[in-house]
């Protein structure tokens, strides 16, 4: 069993930041990629950033220069730090791992979504 637990959702005024988390737990070998995707009522699910486990990091086009995410491989955790945040950037916000929960089995694990509203 494998979980992923996200905390720091919110409500913000625009311009401002939050910061969310995300905890993986459970029967894991190693973590490959993890990310964070995001979902708007009516709208497919979309790709914010992710890392790999070396660090190599890439974001959507909309969150360039305002969204940073980092990973602690020591403690399987992501996070995403978000500043300068628009109205736009509303959404149910999502946390993923890409994982080996043994030496010859991977898939995809997703978090149970955290709500960020940006109020303008």
């Amino acid at each position: 069993q494998v979980q992923l637990v996200e905390s720091g959702g919110g409500l913000v005024q625009a311009g401002g930041s939050l910061r969310l988390s995300c905890t993986v737990s459970g029967s894991i070998f190693t973590i490959n990629t993890m990310g964070w995707y995001r979902q708007c009522p009516g709208k497919e699910r979309e790709l914010v950033a992710r890392i790999t486990d070396e660090g190599t990091t890439n974001y959507v086009d909309s969150v360039k220069g305002r969204f940073t995410i980092s990973r602690d491989n020591a403690k399987n955790t992501v996070a995403l730090q978000m500043n300068s945040l628009k109205p736009e950037d509303t959404a149910v916000y999502y946390c993923n791992a890409d994982l080996h929960y043994s030496p010859w089995y991977r898939r995809d694990y997703w978090g149970q979504g955290t709500q960020v509203t940006v109020s303008s």
